[in-house]
């Protein structure tokens, strides 16, 4: 690995542009307090990054890390919004407490804030069940089961495909496990949640305000991933600006570098074991795979829900089965949606607390607009009753 400065430990530089730079989890602890505040509504990580005055990229982040830990709850897809948990106000003071804390010891290296950054034991990725297709635990604790990749079970086949250095995109609908098999893969990963608000600073980094005065640059996901050789996940790739996401070309062809334009120029080349992986939602709106994308990526693996793991996991046969029923004909092209593995979890969970009607009819509830009339046959078909979406009732 080779830099012309050494990106690892940055140090202040006195310039006159702003933003301030948040204290370790700080970030994620507004954002808690403004979901806490508002307990009944939901918000997009640019309507919070908007009443916050950071980046999307940076709060999207943060939302991502809160969810993984149940401090917030994603109720969107079409775009993305998250709303409070019961356990959203607790973690206001947990993060405070957390930072207070941070701040009593000798400062570490500035690190981006807008990621969350797992160290691993192996370089190449969680070891654990990835060579014989057992179960890997991922970083928030969830056990992800492996499925069969070109005679492999995915999480090695990942893996080689890293030791390779080639590049894979991951395509399908959201829902249907992508993020969970590129974190059971490596777990030295830095993730990038990418949307239309994702910008340059996203990945490279920013001058922000140090704490004893001045102004430093904060190297963004992108050069961590770079210099430290780790793997770097760029979730909703599609979703960001083709000239924002051209900063990163660079990193993955045979240059390897980078030029940090916005801190003295300098080169930032990659040090081994570096490599990016991209996730791509095909027909979410906005979500475009231009050719200069897809080009960068010589490995494209589909990625779709494994009914027979939601039976498996002991999911109600007859919802698996309307879930079967769903997928075929959105493959037929006759609907845009099917529930996805990450529907029927939920499907489960909420059978277990207001019991299967209530599950039945969130089912419904949760199936785009355009596509409710067929998802409300397909349940009917199955249920033999006529199925609602889930809504308040009379007065008790």
């Amino acid at each position: 690995m080779t830099t012309s400065t050494t990106p690892t430990t940055p140090t202040a530089q006195a310039i006159t542009t702003p933003p301030n730079r948040l204290g370790q989890g700080e970030l994620r602890r507004r954002v808690a307090v403004l979901l806490a505040e508002h307990p009944h509504e939901a918000f997009t990580p640019g309507e919070i990054a908007r009443k916050l005055d950071r980046s999307a990229g940076a709060v999207g982040n943060a939302l991502t890390t809160m969810v993984g830990r149940g401090q917030a709850e994603q109720v969107g897809e079409k775009p993305r919004r998250y709303r409070a948990t019961p356990a959203t106000t607790d973690a206001t003071t947990a993060l405070l407490t957390s930072a207070r804390a941070a701040n009593s010891t000798t400062p570490a290296p500035v690190r981006p804030t807008n990621v969350e950054v797992l160290r691993p034991a192996d370089p190449t990725g969680n070891t654990g069940g990835a060579a014989t297709g057992g179960p890997v635990v991922r970083p928030n604790g969830q056990t992800y089961h492996p499925r069969k990749l070109a005679d492999l079970p995915d999480v090695a086949a990942l893996q080689k495909l890293r030791a390779a250095s080639i590049p894979a995109l991951l395509y399908g609908p959201p829902g249907t496990g992508k993020t969970s098999l590129v974190e059971a893969a490596f777990s030295d990963l830095i993730t990038v949640a990418g949307d239309g608000d994702t910008t340059v600073a996203d990945f490279i980094g920013e001058y922000t305000q140090a704490t004893g005065g001045g102004y430093e640059f904060v190297y963004g996901p992108l050069v961590t991933a770079m210099t430290e050789g780790r793997a770097l996940l760029i979730d909703d790739a599609t979703l960001i600006s083709p000239k924002v996401l051209a900063v990163v070309y660079p990193a993955m062809d045979g240059r390897r570098q980078i030029t940090v334009k916005a801190h003295k120029g300098e080169t930032i080349t990659a040090a081994p074991g570096f490599y990016v992986i991209a996730g791509h939602n095909p027909g979410v709106h906005g979500a475009v795979l231009t050719e200069a994308l897809a080009s960068r990526f010589a490995a494209q693996i589909r990625v779709s829900t494994d009914y027979d793991l939601a039976k498996k996991l002991a999911i109600e046969p007859r919802a698996v089965r309307v879930a079967r029923n769903l997928a075929r004909r959105q493959e037929s092209g006759e609907i845009g949606w099917a529930p996805q593995l990450r529907e029927l979890i939920a499907f489960q969970k909420i059978a277990g607390v207001l019991g299967p009607a209530a599950a039945v009819a969130n089912l419904l509830g949760v199936a785009p607009e355009e596509d409710r009339e067929v998802v409300a046959e397909a349940l009917s078909a199955v249920y033999g009753r006529d199925i609602t979406p889930l809504a308040l009732g009379p007065q008790v």
